[in-house]
């Protein structure tokens, strides 16, 4: 009877000192069941005010969080993998982390970023990477436009995001292909009238000053983060400021007489020494874009992750955690960028090595920081106007999508100063 006593009184002290006090959400390609909604999880946690940190470098850029019958509970409900730890086991995987022989760092996550996506509030012919995963991941988002960066309420967002733009004023260049479809006429229709009520007499002025607000946003402190035509656009429209590029059936005029030699590069973010492409029809703004000198088949289009070190360099570490290091290509109207038209400041994150071209490129400006991100929708190799909108759950562990969620978490972490 004494004996049973004290084998019970065993297994009760074993289960206190076991007693689980973090979960884990592995993020590496053969145990997360849906690494996109996990990012969601962490977000939640976060914003709920629990503890959690990111792996980086282990198990695919993992997620320790705080135990808690709701955040399991939670990861049940959206189908998120999730391994309950110990603090023992998790203090483990910190003391193999902390390692000086180990790339691994953990980061802690500290603030819900405040998201905001740039989009329209009309319906668009095309979908949008970023919010599809956004609403996807159940990641809170505010939808803004031009009358809302006009009136300076960027300053309520801490992270921003473009997607399939044109700041130039250029209605995207669908002139050559589109310019009798009902949606481009109603567009540039729509386009005129707000440029009209904000005060501007040209919706290239009006364009211009939105991205100057942006560029302002970022330079205080924020975080922008640029898809597909936003990449190249934005900083063409930065470094033409004070020039006309617009030809008459943009903006009623022509554009301005030996308009290259004119072009500040100084003006802009990523770019360098590019020339502008002057045809109205043609579906380019310039040689900054690689879509139609790229001669990449598309079972070989993959582009590769760059390795940086995870306790000396943890921002492009967070911005490049993944389950594979070989991403699947995919095109738009801006596809990936001509390495020797970027700066020598900027910092290349992604490249395709059978023709060395940039796709996932991140630089400082001021206070804050941008990542630009080649090519319309990681999912959809060759996404066309009026093509259906990708449906991400058969795409749950979708590699390409993960780099735009790093993104998104990245104003989480507790600031440090970057070392290199």
């Amino acid at each position: 009877m004494v004996s049973k006593k004290i084998l019970l009184l065993v297994l009760i002290l074993i289960s206190f000192s076991v007693k689980a006090s973090f979960v884990l959400l592995p993020m590496d390609e053969t145990t997360q069941q849906n690494h996109l909604k996990a990012y969601g999880i962490t977000y939640w946690c976060i914003d709920k005010k629990y503890k959690a940190s990111w792996l980086l470098n282990y198990r695919g850029g993992s997620f320790l969080l705080a135990d808690a019958p709701e955040i399991r509970k939670e990861c049940q409900i959206r189908g998120v993998s999730f391994e309950v730890l110990s603090d023992a086991e998790a203090n483990q995987i910190l003391e193999e982390i902390a390692s000086p022989s180990q790339n691994m760092e953990a980061v802690v996550l500290e603030k819900a970023p405040k998201v905001a996506v740039y989009t329209p509030k009309g319906k668009q012919p095309w979908d949008d990477a970023v919010t599809l995963v956004l609403t996807y991941a159940e990641i809170p988002f505010t939808p803004i436009y031009d009358e809302e960066v006009l009136a300076d309420q960027l300053l309520l967002y801490d992270w921003l995001h473009l997607h399939h733009e044109d700041f130039t004023g250029q209605y995207g260049k669908f002139f050559g292909s589109n310019r009798n479809s009902p949606w481009y006429i109603d567009q540039k229709k729509d386009a005129e009238v707000l440029a009209t009520k904000l005060g501007y007499k040209k919706v290239s002025e009006e364009k211009l000053a939105v991205a100057k607000k942006i560029r302002d946003f970022v330079i205080g402190g924020g975080f922008m983060f640029a898809m597909c035509s936003a990449t190249d656009s934005f900083d063409i429209a930065l470094a033409a400021d004070g020039v006309d590029i617009c030809e008459s059936m943009f903006d009623g005029d022509a554009s301005e007489a030996n308009y290259q030699s004119k072009i500040n590069y100084a003006n802009s973010f990523a770019f360098k020494n590019f020339v502008l492409d002057r045809k109205p029809e043609h579906y380019e703004f310039s040689d900054i874009d690689m879509t139609e000198k790229r001669m990449v088949p598309m079972e070989k289009d993959y582009f590769t992750l760059m390795e940086f070190s995870a306790k000396w360099d943890p921002i492009p570490s967070m911005l490049c955690q993944n389950h594979t290091q070989l991403i699947k290509g995919f095109m738009g109207q801006t596809t990936a960028f001509e390495q020797t038209l970027i700066k020598s400041n900027v910092l290349v994150m992604g490249t395709c090595e059978l023709n060395g071209e940039s796709r996932y490129i991140h630089g400082e400006k001021g206070k804050g920081m941008f990542t630009f991100y080649g090519g319309h929708d990681p999912e959809d190799y060759q996404h066309r106007v009026g093509d259906p909108v990708t449906v991400l759950d058969l795409h749950p562990n979708s590699p390409g999508y993960r780099l735009i969620l790093n993104n998104v978490l990245f104003p989480a972490a507790r600031k440090k100063k970057q070392k290199t």
